[in-house]
């Protein structure tokens, strides 16, 4: 008989695309043996306004799907990676990482304009303290806002978008949340990570289950052949960096990490920004991958971690980890 499982996601537009992909990826790499049910579960991040700080930041769109994991009212949770608090939970184990879309932050612009030809002055807005300051890195003449809600609201702010109020010059958004609701024609620029850095596990999804998941059942093997080396090697050190800083969500650091060297090797970039951009601190570091590339990951993040506080990161962001 097939196994019937429960995937538990929050219920927006783009929840439930990322998790219509999971489903129907688990779907064709359980060969049959799979029935699969979607079960929408509303996190204190969809039910609560204000800005995602005062909210209480990481774990915001995480805690109640993870509740449901737990309680039993679903077998699988699918969350964006980067909303995942970097401690390990009790009880639950990240089943497996799907192949990552393109991590980086993309501008969303009027009249096609890119962020060198926005005119001084101009609006730009987003929810992200990393977003807010890297943009002012690079434009201290623009005047940034915080916002929020999904991708369409978001969009309507955007003048001449003709679906919302058209209050801003620009947003600024994931590039793979855009390629998910197949909305890449609002992109006006994707910037590269040195311009940007993106968020630790932008791009990625996490498919969470119970850690008493049995071996060897179609679930078991599916998720194990869902899984991509590649991206869980790469969110394991921007994790580890994150977590080794403990920085909130409302510490403006960016990471990006990436196979290099035909796979023989892990890079990742970091920065860590003051809030209002006026100054950066970036750095970067590469790790040859032996038999055990999982701890080789961690501790690549770990390393570019104490590079960083030794330069001084904390006295740029609001960071938990110091000398």
């Amino acid at each position: 008989m097939p196994q019937h499982v429960r995937v538990g996601t929050r219920a927006s537009a783009l929840a439930l695309t990322q998790t219509g992909h999971v489903v129907d990826a688990l779907a064709d790499l359980g060969c049959g043996d799979l029935t699969l049910e979607t079960v929408h579960v509303r996190t204190d991040g969809d039910r609560l306004t204000g800005s995602l700080q005062s909210l209480g930041g990481t774990g915001v769109f995480v805690t109640a799907l993870r509740d449901a994991l737990l309680d039993g009212r679903c077998d699988v949770a699918v969350h964006s990676l980067k909303d995942l608090p970097t401690g390990d939970p009790d009880g639950l184990v990240l089943g497996a990482v799907p192949p990552r879309e393109d991590p980086a932050d993309a501008l969303c612009a009027r009249d096609g304009l890119t962020l060198d030809l926005l005119p001084a002055g101009a609006v730009v807005g987003t929810g992200s303290p990393r977003r807010a300051a890297q943009v002012l890195a690079a434009r201290p003449d623009l005047v940034v806002v915080d916002i929020r809600g999904n991708v369409d609201t978001r969009l309507g702010r955007v003048a001449g978008s003709g679906i919302g109020p058209g209050d801003l010059d620009a947003v600024v958004l994931a590039r793979a949340g855009l390629a998910r609701l197949g909305r890449l024609d609002a992109m006006t620029e994707a910037f590269a990570p040195d311009v940007m850095a993106p968020a630790a596990g932008q791009g990625a999804l996490a498919v969470e289950v119970r850690a008493d998941l049995e071996p060897g059942t179609p679930l078991a093997l599916a998720l194990r052949r869902l899984d991509h080396r590649p991206t869980r090697l790469a969110v394991l050190a921007e994790r580890a960096l994150l977590g080794r800083l403990e920085a909130g969500c409302a510490a403006p650091i960016g990471a990006w990490a990436h196979l290099a060297d035909d796979g023989r090797s892990l890079r990742l970039d970091a920065v860590v920004a003051r809030p209002d951009g006026g100054a950066t601190l970036r750095r970067g570091v590469s790790t040859p991958l032996g038999t055990d590339s999982a701890d080789d990951a961690r501790r690549l993040g770990i390393t570019l971690a104490e590079t960083l506080i030794d330069a001084g990161a904390a006295d740029l962001a609001a960071l938990g980890a110091v000398r």
